[in-house]
């Protein structure tokens, strides 16, 4: 079994100081040189990477990112690398966006030779360190990190600057169903509804229900704590909340996000004992549950 590395070099290797140098060719870069000064590239030979982990680009934001680079000019050059006669974006995707809305004839670039493992991970990097990301998209850039890199929750906290249970508890949100996940992207649920549905039954109902009735967060902790206590009475948001501590929530949100499957914990007040429930979608979840006991359980 392949040994799970760290976070690999990230932006932050890649920004070094350069110098600037004159706009050449694409065949003058495609080398085995490791990093290439500062160059301007006509836009037209630069192309998106496929594979980029971003889904959404607000055109709004690309318009007034447009209206900035008029104005000052892309002050950031572009991370690419050489593929043929052309330049495929490592990081920058919006500035060049942008930059085709104000007009450019050409861009600054970085040209490194990196393989297609190093354009992804440094690609998901980029974009979970910006700011305007939605949290599906955040969480989507987390589980890339883990799934095809091997990082665990510890390394990428550790790497990015986030806390452990923020990384946790945005990962519970790729369990909710696609209809939920979109009512997140598009700004009509917020991260604390989404999260409080992730334990819910029904989460595409009561999804319906909380943009229809602008529910706030508390009210919405409130109608799945009613869904699940198996009743439609209204209860007031400060007993539900009272009736689970924070504490047992978190760990609900990261055993789900650890075993990608929902986890339910019911342990009272005071108590000192408890039981947990965890569920399973597929007989193959069931399996991989088994072997992660079995393993525990034997101390691989």
């Amino acid at each position: 079994m392949a040994k799970k590395k760290g976070l690999g070099r990230g932006l932050s290797a890649l920004m070094a100081d350069v110098a600037e140098a004159p706009t050449v060719a694409p065949k003058e870069v495609a080398d085995d040189s490791p990093r290439r000064s500062e160059m301007r590239v006509p836009i037209e030979k630069i192309v998106p990477n496929p594979d980029q982990p971003r889904q959404t680009f607000v055109e709004a934001d690309l318009t007034d990112l447009a209206n900035s680079i008029r104005e000052k000019g892309v002050i950031q050059p572009l991370i690419v690398r050489a593929i043929g006669d052309e330049f495929q974006i490592v990081a920058g995707e919006r500035r060049w966006r942008a930059a085709q809305i104000a007009q450019l004839h050409d861009l600054p670039v970085l040209v490194r030779n990196l393989d297609d493992t190093e354009v992804l991970e440094i690609a998901i990097i980029e974009n979970i360190q910006r700011s305007d990301l939605n949290a599906v998209e955040e969480a989507l850039g987390y589980r890339q990190l883990m799934d095809k890199f091997g990082h665990t929750q510890e390394k990428m906290a550790e790497a990015l600057g986030k806390s452990r249970s923020h990384i946790a508890n945005l990962l519970r949100l790729l369990n909710l169903p696609e209809s939920v996940q979109t009512f997140l992207k598009d700004g009509k649920l917020s991260t604390g509804h989404a999260r409080a549905l992730v334990t819910a039954e029904r989460p595409e109902v009561l999804a319906k229900k909380i943009v229809s009735g602008g529910l706030s967060v508390r009210q919405t902790e409130a109608l799945v704590k009613n869904e699940g206590q198996g009743t439609t009475k209204k209860a007031a948001p400060a007993k539900a909340a009272r009736s689970r501590d924070a504490d047992t929530i978190a760990l609900e949100g990261d055993l789900s996000a650890a075993l990608g499957m929902k986890v339910a914990l019911n342990h009272p007040s005071g108590a000192a004992s408890g039981s947990i429930t965890i569920d399973y979608k597929s007989l193959d979840q069931l399996d991989d549950l088994c072997m992660l006991l079995t393993k525990a359980t034997l101390g691989e």
